[in-house]
């Protein structure tokens, strides 16, 4: 049997995760009598951790939301500072721990008191960051797709799409993704009933969300991510013919350029981007000879650059 300080932290832990416990299925959890559970409870309680508990067949405990900060052993100025730091962390701005540091915001977010929430708000919205190269996403949108995404709930958004279409979305939302310095979410479509990846800083969420939905098997994500990344998330798209073995050009290309073999010596290539100036740097590293004929902005910008490489080896 765990003690009790040990006991109490792993019953605040599993109260933390999207579900409804019963006593019974924690007291089966921690080795304990469903009686010790309802005093830990109380323990929880005192110490100031919102647990709520539901009477009934179908009920049960969870952690929510409360009046005031439980004992983080942080006070309101630090908690106010570590979630600012964590939206911007979540937004991109430290490579490597975004997806950590978003984990970490909504678990923050979802116990801090009403006013701490406006201050953290409020600060958000007065901070000015410099831009980077991409796109960048709103912390709070992340935080929105994210939560929606632990709890199960559907979630409905205007989105603007490649072409710069814009329309209204249900979505069944499993995972978000960071790849290639941008934020997608991956959700089962309702209307078109399907898989889809939706770039996060093309969202607009809007509240309140829907209803809760049953998890899906998810696809493997890596894959399927870095697939619709040479496809029709990006603005141009190219079908470029070079000459060159398959296998060869595969090799200097990232994983989102499909590569097809038309013959031993020469292969056909699909690229994308949202800019003609990257699908140019991409063919630079082919080393190989190489056909394009669209689209037409990456047609002109080859021209271009041809001419600027003989102007500087005459």
């Amino acid at each position: 049997m765990l003690e009790t300080s040990a006991r109490l932290l792993r019953l605040l832990s599993l109260l933390q995760t999207p579900r409804d416990w019963t006593g019974p299925q924690l007291a089966e959890r921690l080795g304990v009598t469903t009686r010790t559970i309802r005093n830990d409870v109380e323990r929880l309680r005192s110490l100031g951790y919102p647990v709520h508990a539901t009477p009934g067949v179908a009920g049960g405990y969870r952690l929510g939301a409360g009046a005031r900060l439980p004992p983080l052993l942080l006070d309101d100025e630090e908690a106010v500072a570590v979630a600012v730091g964590l939206r911007t962390a979540a937004g991109g701005s430290v490579s490597g721990i975004e997806e950590t540091s978003l984990r970490a915001l909504a678990k923050l977010e979802q116990v801090l008191p009403a006013r701490l929430r406006d201050r953290v708000t409020t600060m958000q919205s007065q901070t000015v960051a410099v831009p980077g190269t991409g796109p960048t996403v709103d912390a709070s949108v992340l935080t929105v797709l994210a939560g929606a995404a632990r709890d199960r709930q559907r979630l409905r958004f205007d989105y603007t799409g490649h072409d710069g279409t814009a329309g209204r979305r249900e979505v069944e939302p499993h995972r978000l993704v960071h790849a290639r310095g941008r934020w997608y979410l991956v959700a089962w479509d309702v209307a078109r009933r399907d898989w889809r990846t939706f770039r996060a800083d093309r969202i607009e969420p809007r509240t309140p969300t829907g209803p809760r939905f049953a998890p899906r098997e998810l696809p493997d994500l890596e894959t399927y991510v870095m697939a619709g990344l040479g496809q029709a998330t990006w603005r141009y798209r190219a079908r470029v013919t070079v000459h060159a073995p398959a296998g060869v050009i595969a090799g200097r290309l990232p994983p989102a350029i499909t590569v097809e073999a038309v013959d031993e010596h020469t292969c056909v290539i699909t690229a994308g981007s949202d800019t003609p100036h990257m699908l140019a740097l991409y063919l630079g590293m082919l080393d190989a000879d190489f056909e394009v004929t669209e689209p037409p902005e990456l047609v002109e910008h080859i021209r271009r650059l041809g001419e600027r490489y003989s102007r500087a080896a005459p």
